[in-house]
């Protein structure tokens, strides 16, 4: 299965970009990315004056502690949040779990679900899963989320079939989550869309 790995080499870089992209509304301490990390604190400072440096990360003096968040105006969030929302928490367990979770085409979470940021509206949906979905073995994947949100994730399982018959009519509810900005976990975004 793919991974941050393939792409960094930096261990410490990994666990810091997997914190601040899996929930960017978040600032963190130094000591307590140390923690976290279990890293050494000496590679821990280096990779966020790394990441300060090009613009990742913003750096706040609050008392006598700095603390640390992510920049989402820096030039390649969308694509490390992708990144970052693909290989860890429920898009990493979805990958992970892929045959225990059945048949999927698609599996597309919502931008603002992977920004952390709140619906519009009630009915907006967080996570979409085309395909043949056992049922049982996606609300334990997503409980666990919710509990690491501390809120309710909405989400809507529908076959292949029934995809492209509501695709194919238009349907509004489909289009409007085809309209939202999104994050493709399983499938191919220009099949999902066109």
């Amino acid at each position: 299965m793919a991974s941050l790995t393939d792409f960094i080499v930096s261990q410490s870089r990994i666990k810091l970009l997997e914190i601040f992209y899996g929930n960017p509304k978040q600032m963190h301490h130094v000591r307590e990315l140390v923690r976290m990390t279990e890293e050494e604190i000496n590679a821990i400072r280096r990779e966020l004056a790394r990441m300060e440096e090009v613009g990742m990360l913003r750096r706040e003096g609050r008392g006598n502690r700095v603390y640390y968040a992510i920049r989402t105006d820096y030039p390649f969030f969308s694509e490390l949040m992708a990144l970052v929302t693909k290989t860890s928490g429920l898009g990493g367990a979805i990958r992970k779990n892929k045959e225990k979770l059945g048949k999927l085409s698609y599996v597309m979470f919502s931008g603002r679900f992977t920004r952390w940021l709140p619906r519009k509206n009630s009915d907006e949906v967080d996570v979409l899963l085309v395909g043949d979905v056992v049922l049982p073995e996606l609300v334990q994947l997503i409980r666990e989320e919710q509990k690491k949100r501390n809120e309710e994730i909405n989400y809507t399982p529908m076959t292949k079939e029934e995809f492209e018959f509501r695709k194919k009519r238009r349907d509004p509810f489909l289009l409007e989550v085809l309209a939202r900005s999104k994050v493709m976990i399983l499938g191919d975004e220009e099949n999902f869309v066109g």
